[in-house]
């Protein structure tokens, strides 16, 4: 990707991005929805034309590239489906626009269909199937036709935990088996599974590029701001205002609460255990009010 900008009614949904990724790596791109990760995936894939720079793939620009898009599986974040078709239907339709024959086709979304489980209800209508089931069939036709490259945007939108569990392992599977994976997600834990690499995208741009240590500490830097309530608010802050880790302390009276600002809220987590222990304290709501994203984000921006 060469300074991709692209806009929308003057607006900049992807400013400069500038990125490489080398044959059989695996990347995955962490930001906060909005950040531009779907409109950056939809232009590697040749969905959309940047207004500016280009990307190219093996060489060759992939916007309007059709003899590049075999080599592409892509799974989108929303949904996009002929309903009335079943699963098998829909997977041997798309794979005979790939040029293979129908024996082929029928024998490569089998395949498909056994890796993300849903064999037993490929006879179903899509219609009928749960979220969890549309998001798996999304996977299922991004890597029927067994692509050299998986762009994945928000793969585990929509599974439980035990679909998760199933899909991470098979993108570690594919990686491990060499292909060029890059993975999109909100969530750092979900990245964190199938990657060690992440890029850290906001506002269009990237922010940082690094393995999982560097990325946790950069986003660890983030002030945390952790609200308690409790009859004790005061003898709580009191307790609590000695500590070099508790960098601002504000009071709610009339809601029972007392917020703390913290850089390790590891360290305050396990001195706030100890002082419930101590001093019996009544705990009626602990929550961190700006514990997201889109926070961690807003706050490295202005670094």
């Amino acid at each position: 990707a060469e300074s991709l900008v692209k806009e929308y009614n003057g607006k900049k949904a992807v400013r400069g991005i500038a990125f490489n990724v080398f044959k059989g790596e695996c990347f995955g791109f962490l930001g906060p929805n909005g950040a531009g990760k779907s409109t950056f995936m939809k232009i590697v894939t040749g969905q959309l034309k940047p207004n500016l720079g280009q990307v190219r793939i093996y060489g060759q620009s992939v916007w309007n590239n059709r003899h590049l898009f075999r080599r592409l599986g892509f799974c989108p974040e929303g949904d996009a489906f002929y309903e009335e078709l079943n699963g098998q239907e829909f997977l041997v339709g798309l794979l005979s626009l790939y040029g293979y024959d129908k024996q082929e086709s029928l024998a490569r979304a089998e395949r498909a269909l056994e890796l993300v489980e849903l064999k037993e209800v490929s006879g179903r209508p899509i219609r009928s199937y749960s979220r969890g089931m549309r998001q798996r069939i999304k996977i299922a036709q991004a890597i029927a036709h067994d692509p050299e490259i998986l762009i994945l945007d928000e793969p585990l939108s929509g599974l439980d935990p035990l679909g998760k569990r199933r899909i991470i392992k098979l993108v570690k599977e594919f990686r491990d088996a060499g292909k060029t994976i890059v993975v999109s997600s909100h969530v750092l834990p979900e990245v964190e599974a199938m990657t060690s690499e992440i890029v850290l995208i906001h506002h269009g741009k990237i922010l940082a590029r690094g393995d999982i240590h560097f990325i946790r500490e950069l986003l660890d830097s983030h002030p945390h701001m952790i609200r308690v309530k409790s009859p004790q608010f005061r003898e709580l802050a009191a307790r609590l205002a000695a500590e070099n880790y508790v960098l601002n302390i504000s009071f709610e009276p009339e809601a029972g609460a007392v917020t703390f600002e913290t850089h390790h809220r590891d360290r305050f987590f396990n001195r706030l255990n100890e002082l419930v222990l101590d001093m019996g304290l009544d705990l009626e709501e602990i929550t961190s009010p700006d514990d997201n994203l889109q926070a961690v984000f807003d706050y490295l921006v202005e670094r």
